[in-house]
């Protein structure tokens, strides 16, 4: 499926260390023609890491997708009835954020975000980051993955022998899991050699 003309929420929770990873991604959907609105979390906004400041991240998010990003849950709110999304993506989604849309928790302009999709039975895609994934938010992640127009890239453990309970997404996958999504069915398989690719 083509994206070009699709209207594509893209919102970045806070795993600093994936955003990096994340950009080239989302500059492929911009060229693909999608027309791709950011939305970005308290945490992008105010945190700065030895991975890069908050507002040079957002610069750089504007100028690949051309729109300012949304950074307010009174923002986020008309991506439901005046300004609907054809998706929303999370990319990278934190244990955090996971935990809070899992349990209907919308305290982020990104989760006011996907939300507002959610309202309209659109997809939103899902690109884990979280070092807990197979630990105490393992529930979490599996309610997410039996609930209705949730969608994952697939993903898999990043680091097994430091870190075995964390699961990242195969970034390079998010394109094609949207094009899927948008179709209604889940890219597969979604558990993958995350730990291989990343020591390739």
């Amino acid at each position: 499926m083509s994206l070009k003309g699709k209207r594509i929420g893209f919102g970045l929770t806070g795993s600093h260390c994936t955003y990096a990873e994340v950009m080239p991604f989302l500059q492929q959907l911009v060229d693909e023609g999608a027309e791709v609105r950011p939305v970005v979390s308290y945490t992008l906004q105010t945190t700065n890491t030895r991975f890069g400041d908050g507002q040079d991240w957002i610069k750089k998010i504007e100028e690949i997708t051309g729109f300012s990003v949304i950074d307010s849950i009174v923002k986020a709110e008309p991506l439901g009835p005046t300004i609907p999304l054809d998706c929303m993506v999370i990319a990278p989604l934190t244990g955090s954020s996971m935990s809070k849309l899992a349990n209907a928790q919308t305290d982020s302009p990104v989760l006011m975000a996907a939300k507002a999709t959610l309202r309209n039975w659109k997809p939103v895609i899902l690109a884990i980051s979280t070092n807990d994934a197979l630990g105490l938010n393992g529930v979490n992640l599996m309610r997410l993955m039996a609930s209705r127009n949730m969608y994952f890239v697939p993903f898999g453990q990043d680091a097994p022998e430091k870190k075995p309970s964390s699961m990242v997404a195969r970034m390079e996958l998010l394109r094609d899991t949207v094009a899927s999504a948008l179709e209604g069915k889940q890219l597969q398989p979604v558990i993958v050699e995350k730990y291989k690719y990343m020591n390739e």
